[in-house]
């Protein structure tokens, strides 16, 4: 493309990313948060101990690909957590001072109303394939709950457009552009290439091995990222545990001057990482429920709060700690923190506390964030691909087009596409929230049943027709809840050696 138009293209792009998430998505995501999170009585508050709880629920309806909550959880929570949360959480304390960590925490419990909602509803309308698997999500409700199959399929299409070719080239992007501090001159020397040719290798085996291959993968690398990320923010805490009053004195003491609060709500959208365009834990923007929707529970309620507990994780564990990590370093030398930004900032916090290993550190951790998010967000991506049509061969092109859209990001740095994904995202986001309060009162009547069957202390179980006017939904018939319980050990081994079972696709 002529650099002349690229440019021109970039900037007007980058102009309506601005105006639509600067004066449409932020006050509109605001309100939608406030409001359920009063409509709800605060449930993401009130019901903190059921989100653990309902961790462990077993599986409710039996079938090989069925997925439990908590492999729900991980897929959801793999997309949200990228590395957006460690370079972008420094970017917005750089543009917003730090007093934006403030803002992002309460916009964080704010959307977490948000996202139970969207979650249940979710749950509420997916569908259930042949093999036991479900499907569902923002296209699957605005089609059955509003009769709309064809807003359905544009609000697939945008998150196909986002997820698939946008946000999984800037993740990829980002992992090989974390090699600059070791290989100045990677993008020009075949490192950039190499390293697109094995992560495709490695997204290939997961991804063609369909939704229960993508959930033991993330259950696996999210967990054990998580709570290494944590370990090392904890270790530079402790080590530095005098710093640490200083620290919250100057979030709070910069919390409420007009710099802070823009930066407290521009950095709830940087922290996702893609040109400051969404909020990180993505509450109320409608991919979460695609991975809300796959989950084997007895209570759509149920993982609406699971999901919830995961928009916490993103932002007040993972966020948090990058957070403590880069103003332990402000406190320390402030000066060389204000004259830094982004993975930079962060790499230096961490030099700062642990040494050189610090930076190895984040390397890894770069890797494992990036490697998360392009299997979640893929995820979504086939979920709404299979919305649209389920052909095995269209399926087959797309997946292969989603790889090289991986490669391509390893290798390039492309502005225009940063821009069209935020603007996909953004439609999306819009016509979700739209559609969530417009069918936001099927998950308040399910809160409801959830409440009333808890206060009778019993484990909620749901029927779509205790909810008088519930549009008619695949799911929740009286005569298809079953509970098989925990099967031994020994069964999931014999079924995963099963010489006869069918293949994965």
């Amino acid at each position: 493309m002529n650099e002349s138009l690229n440019d021109f293209l970039v900037n007007i792009t980058g102009e309506i990313d601005t105006f639509m998430y600067t004066y449409i998505l932020v006050i509109l995501l605001v309100v939608v948060g406030v409001y359920y999170t009063i409509r709800t009585k605060a449930v993401q508050l009130r019901y903190i101990k059921d989100m653990f709880t309902q961790l462990t629920e077993k599986r409710h309806v039996e079938g090989r690909r069925s997925i439990s909550s908590f492999q729900a959880m991980m897929v959801s929570t793999a997309s949200r957590v990228g590395t957006g949360n460690i370079a972008g959480v420094a970017t917005a304390i750089a543009t917003g001072g730090p007093g934006a960590v403030f803002w992002m925490w309460l916009m964080c419990i704010i959307g977490a109303a948000s996202a139970f909602i969207e979650s249940t509803l979710a749950q509420i309308f997916k569908v259930r394939h042949k093999e036991g698997e479900f499907r569902g999500g923002p296209a699957y409700y605005i089609e059955q709950g509003l009769n709309a199959r064809w807003l359905g399929i544009i609000f697939a299409v945008a998150l196909i457009l986002c997820f698939a070719f946008g946000f999984n080239g800037l993740q990829a992007y980002n992992m090989t552009s974390s090699l600059e501090y070791y290989i100045p001159d990677y993008a020009t020397n075949g490192v950039a290439l190499g390293v697109g040719i094995a992560l495709i290798v490695f997204t290939a085996f997961v991804i063609f091995g369909g939704a229960k291959r993508i959930s033991i993968i993330t259950s696996v690398i999210v967990p054990i990222m998580a709570f290494a990320y944590i370990a090392l923010a904890l270790w530079t805490v402790f080590s530095n545990v005098g710093e640490i009053p200083a620290v919250f004195a100057l979030i709070f003491e910069s919390a409420f001057n007009f710099q802070s609060i823009a930066g407290g709500f521009a950095g709830s959208v940087i922290m996702l990482g893609i040109k400051r365009g969404l909020f990180s834990n993505e509450a109320g923007m409608g991919s979460a429920p695609n991975a809300a929707a796959t989950a084997s529970v007895s209570h759509p309620v149920k993982q609406g709060l699971v999901q919830s507990l995961s928009v916490y994780i993103d932002t007040l564990l993972i966020c948090t700690a990058s957070a403590l990590m880069v103003l332990i370093f402000y406190v320390q030398n402030e000066a060389a923190a204000t004259a830094l930004n982004g993975m930079p900032l962060v790499q230096m916090a961490v030099n700062n506390s642990v040494g050189e290993f610090g930076i190895h550190f984040m390397t890894f951790a770069i890797f494992a964030f990036a490697f998360s998010s392009i299997i979640g967000n893929y995820f979504y991506a086939e979920s709404n691909f299979l919305y649209i049509t389920k052909n095995r061969y269209a399926l087959l092109v797309f997946r292969l087009l989603c790889l090289a859209a991986v490669l391509y990001g390893c290798v390039n740095s492309f502005d225009l596409a940063w821009n069209l994904a935020d603007i996909f995202m953004g439609f999306m986001a819009i016509i979700n929230l739209i559609a969530i309060l417009l069918l936001g009162k099927w998950a308040l009547a399910a809160l409801q049943d959830y409440t009333r069957q808890r206060n009778e202390h019993k484990d909620p179980i749901f029927v779509a027709s205790s909810i008088p006017g519930l549009p008619p939904v695949q799911c929740w018939k009286e005569d298809e809840l079953h509970d098989f319980g925990p099967k031994p050990i020994k069964e999931y081994i014999d079924e995963a050696l099963d010489p006869d079972a069918p293949p994965l696709t």
